[in-house]
């Protein structure tokens, strides 16, 4: 099952970041955050990639186009001009990247896409992580029938919590997940179906394909109350470096 990863935005609310790179190509841990969301699915068994490009798409297209020799020990032939790599990266993903266009809406993009999906298929954006259980997901929307899921995660609070026993702070709680209301977290299942609800570029998925089918009974939810962030801002940028850097970044958990 292919998995495609939207990666075209500008992310205008990370603009310290994305002025001079596109928001996937935003580091965490000395990778993209693009690169982990792929390890996400990849330790599922998901590695056929698609990613749908569009702002400065060819920094994407450049990381991958080199990532063999950056991240092997390769030899130089000067005289034969030749380079021979002499150990491989251990990834055994397929890649594709495809231009959808600088300012082509979610919608858009997929719909580009469309000649290299066959059947059914995965879909996310190119700079949320979470602790999703890819096997359980497809398990569901198969199970449900219908022809879209979403992801639906608790939003992460914007302040911490204070737990008080009277006058005195028990506990203080950093920025924990809320628990009431659900939202979309990406991390979608479609069937072939959803073309037809995808005109042009300007089509949003998160507007009117999404809601034509929630109202005809054909959007499924699955809840994911584990861990879920996204990277929209400095600090959040700050929280996925810090689990990184402890060793339980929870977006990398074996399935």
């Amino acid at each position: 099952m292919r998995v495609v990863i939207l990666a075209g935005g500008k992310g205008t609310r990370l603009a310290e970041e994305t002025g001079t790179r596109p928001k996937p190509m935003v580091e965490i841990g000395g990778h993209p955050i693009l690169w982990h969301v792929m390890q996400l699915y990849a330790a599922h068994g998901h590695k056929d990639f698609l990613v749908a490009t569009g702002y400065k798409g060819e920094m994407i297209k450049s990381f991958f186009h080199t990532y063999a020799v950056w991240n092997s020990d390769f030899q130089v032939d000067f005289a034969r001009g030749t380079t021979e790599i002499l150990a491989s990266p251990k990834l055994d993903w397929r890649v594709s990247i495809v231009d959808t266009g600088l300012d082509t809406m979610t919608g858009g993009r997929i719909r580009r896409l469309r000649p290299y999906l066959e059947g059914t298929f995965m879909v996310t954006y190119g700079d949320g992580l979470g602790s999703i259980d890819i096997a359980a997901l497809i398990a569901f929307h198969r199970a449900q029938g219908r022809l879209a899921t979403v992801t639906a995660v608790r939003p992460p609070a914007r302040f911490g919590d204070l737990l008080l026993a009277g006058d005195r702070v028990e506990a203080f709680v950093e920025k924990p997940q809320t628990g009431e209301g659900w939202i979309n977290g990406g991390f979608f299942v479609f069937e072939p179906g959803i073309f037809e609800l995808l005109g042009g570029d300007d089509v949003s998925l998160e507007k009117e394909p999404l809601e034509r089918l929630a109202a005809a009974g054909q959007l499924s939810a699955y809840r994911h109350a584990g861990f879920w962030q996204p990277m929209d801002t400095l600090r959040e940028k700050q929280l996925l470096e810090d689990l990184w850097a402890s060793g339980r970044a929870p977006w990398l958990a074996a399935p």
